[in-house]
C-alpha cells in the first residue's frame, strides 16, 4: 500500500457579509492533481464564521438557506447576543454551527464520488476579510 496525500488551502475573500460560493471545481481539480485513485477528501472552513457544505447548486435553494438561517439566527439586533461585544458576529457563529464545519468526500477511480446533484460550497457568514478553506486528500 502506497499512501499519498495532498494538502492545500483555498483563500476566500468575500466582499459581503453572507454569500454562498461554489468551490466544487477547485476541489475537483485538487483531487485530480493529487493523483489519488481511492481515498478521502476532507474540505473544511478554517474559520468559525464560515461553513463548507454539500447540496444542490440551485439559486432558489441558496436563497432559502439564507432566509432560513436569518430567521433562526438574525444578525440584528446585535444586542440580543451575549457574544457581541468585541464584534457583531454572534449570528455568524450560530449559522456556522447549523451548516457545519466540513465535508468528507469519497474518492473513487480518481474522482469525487458524489450523488447526481451534489455540489461543494463555501458559505460565508461574516465576510469582508480573507479566510481559508483546507482541502486534505488522503489515499492511494
Amino acid at each position: 500500500m502506497n499512501m499519498k496525500s495532498l494538502t492545500k488551502e483555498l483563500w476566500m475573500d468575500i466582499p459581503v457579509r453572507r454569500k454562498i460560493v461554489s468551490i466544487h471545481r477547485e476541489v475537483e481539480e485538487l483531487v485530480a492533481q493529487s493523483g489519488i485513485k481511492e481515498g478521502i477528501c476532507l474540505v473544511n472552513a478554517m474559520h468559525i464564521t464560515a461553513s463548507v457544505f454539500i447540496n444542490d447548486n440551485e439559486s432558489g435553494l441558496h436563497q432559502d438557506f439564507d432566509r432560513f438561517l436569518e430567521r433562526l439566527a438574525p444578525h440584528a439586533p446585535v444586542s440580543q447576543y451575549a457574544h457581541n461585544g468585541y464584534e457583531d458576529n454572534a449570528d455568524a457563529h450560530l449559522k456556522r454551527q447549523l451548516m457545519g464545519r466540513e465535508v468528507t468526500i469519497a474518492i473513487t477511480e480518481g474522482k469525487m464520488h458524489l450523488g447526481p446533484w451534489e455540489h461543494v460550497f463555501y458559505y460565508e457568514f461574516d465576510g469582508q476579510r480573507k479566510k481559508r478553506v483546507l482541502v486534505k486528500i488522503i489515499g492511494e
